[in-house]
């Protein structure tokens, strides 16, 4: 890892998440601009929180696919654009990024990328519907985080935890949506996981917290729809085996065990 350096930590909004340690910070997912998600997802339930950096921090944004609530084209483009701040991304989707006018820094599966303090490693993951997706690992001296996305329950944790856990923070989504789509052949399975199985999934990463992402901004049935009470379903399937849970609101630092 590399050396020793205080990182602060924090959830932006639906599947966001920010660290910061010294001139730069590291978000991953960060959302800012809502208007192409409404036909589908509908309109978020409250304002986004403020994601500007401090002035002098480096922005380092990375995406975990290519869905619009994780790729926000214009904020990613704004970013890319800002000196010494730099847009990544796993090495499939690095042209049709270049085609939204986003340049960005493509990694292969595995392969790490030094940015100041931090290394950040891209992995697997699995999108309900089949589209490229990865889980960001990001790790200082101090501190190894990994962030999912909106995945799916696969067979790669156990991989993951072999080759690179334990972690000390997982972020995972719960809102376990069932999705109506033109195109797909409706189904009552989540295209996220459930609170249930992100806890589980904590368990098999042997992460020292989870943390809850991706619930409680959009529901909008019957094109998306969350689950009932996955925040406490969440809280209390942790606290049966175990496991270290919090679920912070926008905007808010990330209390994790150390």
């Amino acid at each position: 890892m590399s050396s020793a350096t205080a990182v602060s930590v924090r959830r932006l909004a639906w599947a966001g998440v920010e660290l910061t340690a010294g001139n730069d910070r590291v978000v991953i997912d960060a959302l800012k601009n809502t208007a192409d998600l409404a036909a589908f997802q509908g309109m978020p339930r409250r304002p986004m929180p403020d994601i500007g950096a401090p002035e002098g921090v480096r922005t380092h944004a990375f995406i975990t696919h290519l869905h619009p609530d994780h790729c926000d084209r214009l904020l990613l483009a704004e970013i890319a654009g800002s000196e010494g701040s730099t847009v990544g991304c796993h090495t499939p989707i690095v042209d049709v990024l270049a085609g939204m006018g986003v340049t960005a820094i493509p990694q292969k599966m595995g392969e790490p990328r030094e940015i100041g303090p931090f290394t950040v490693i891209p992995v697997a993951s699995h999108d309900w519907r089949g589209d490229d997706q990865v889980a960001w690992i990001v790790e200082t001296s101090d501190l190894r985080v990994i962030h999912f996305g909106d995945t799916i329950w696969h067979g790669k944790w156990w991989e993951i935890a072999r080759e690179y856990g334990p972690f000390d923070i997982a972020f995972l989504p719960i809102a376990g949506v069932l999705t109506r789509r033109d195109g797909f052949t409706p189904t009552n399975q989540p295209a996220t996981l459930t609170p249930e199985q992100a806890v589980e999934a904590a368990v098999v990463l042997k992460a020292s917290t989870a943390c809850a992402i991706h619930y409680d901004l959009f529901n909008n049935p019957p094109y998306y729809t969350e689950q009932h009470d996955v925040r406490g379903r969440f809280l209390r399937a942790a606290q049966a085996r175990g496991i270290h849970a919090v679920a912070p609101g926008d905007g808010e630092p990330v209390p994790y065990a150390v």
